[in-house]
């Protein structure tokens, strides 16, 4: 199952999963949403992460979002990333370009 991925930052402390959800549910299905919480204290760190269903929604989302207020503060949304949920992290590879012992230097 593919998921889109929108990641923000700039979000205030008062920004809780539900806020955020309201907030970006119009743009289409959000699958979910994770704030990320500050260990020691248990405040937001100010930033998170929404899921769409599908890449269009996650697009028009961001469009409409980057820059605007979100309860007084702008948000910072950065482009949709596509990730295979339970499946291999894929790293792309450069093109051998020789030598390994002259690729480095």
């Amino acid at each position: 199952m593919l998921i889109w991925l929108l990641g923000f930052a700039g979000l205030s402390w008062s920004v809780d999963e539900k806020s955020l959800k309201d907030a970006f549910s119009s743009f289409g299905e959000v699958t979910e949403v994770k704030i990320v919480y500050d260990r020691d204290s248990g405040r937001s760190r100010g930033f998170g992460f929404v899921n769409f269903s599908k890449e269009d929604e996650a697009q028009v989302a961001k469009d409409a979002m980057d820059g605007k207020a979100l309860l007084g503060r702008p948000l910072r949304v950065t482009s949709a990333v596509e990730k295979v949920r339970g499946g291999p992290v894929v790293v792309p590879r450069l093109p051998d370009s020789g030598d390994a012992a002259t690729r480095y230097t």
